[in-house]
């Protein structure tokens, strides 16, 4: 669905598809505000690597790992700027979003429907491990980026409510 949208989206606008297209604007991001997620985005890269090929963890731990330390480092950046978490958490790791798993499934989809009965085991586990692989990096992005908001600001709540 991804590449139709690109592809209707480009048709309709009669864009080439080699376009330059900033990296905010899918995210309708002031300039001012394009480093924080940039910034983040590459520590948090750094510590996915170190989680896959270091720790020896698999994708989901490494997506995981880096989404904790975005939500750990943007809550307290968008609390006191009072900018929007979403779309500097999201733009901070959309790159770890497992596209390429998604699309082998959807292949893998694909050749299952057309060999039929006819289709490798091989195959159908296939994509059954690349399409429960992308709901695990996706379920590891979401809790990475909302726990440490979420302890964050009940920490901050309880710390006002002591002093006040």
């Amino acid at each position: 669905m991804i590449c139709a949208g690109l592809l209707l989206g480009l048709a309709i606008r009669r864009s080439e598809p080699s376009r330059f297209w900033p990296y905010g604007t899918f995210f309708a991001m002031p300039w001012r505000m394009r480093p924080i997620p940039v910034l983040i985005g590459v520590l948090a890269h750094a510590f996915r690597w170190e989680a896959i090929y270091v720790a020896g963890t698999g994708a989901e731990i490494g997506a995981l790992v880096a989404c904790l330390v975005v939500g750990v480092i943007i809550t307290p950046i968008t609390d006191r700027m009072r900018l929007p978490f979403a779309d500097l958490a999201f733009a901070s790791v959309v790159s770890l979003m497992p596209g390429v798993f998604l699309f082998r499934m959807a292949g893998g989809i694909v050749d299952l429907v057309g060999l039929g009965s006819k289709a490798p085991q091989e195959l159908f586990n296939q994509v059954v491990a690349d399409g429960t692989t992308a709901i695990l990096i996706i379920l590891a992005m979401s809790f990475g980026l909302i726990l440490p908001k979420m302890c964050i600001q009940n920490l901050t709540r309880s710390l006002l409510q002591r002093r006040g």
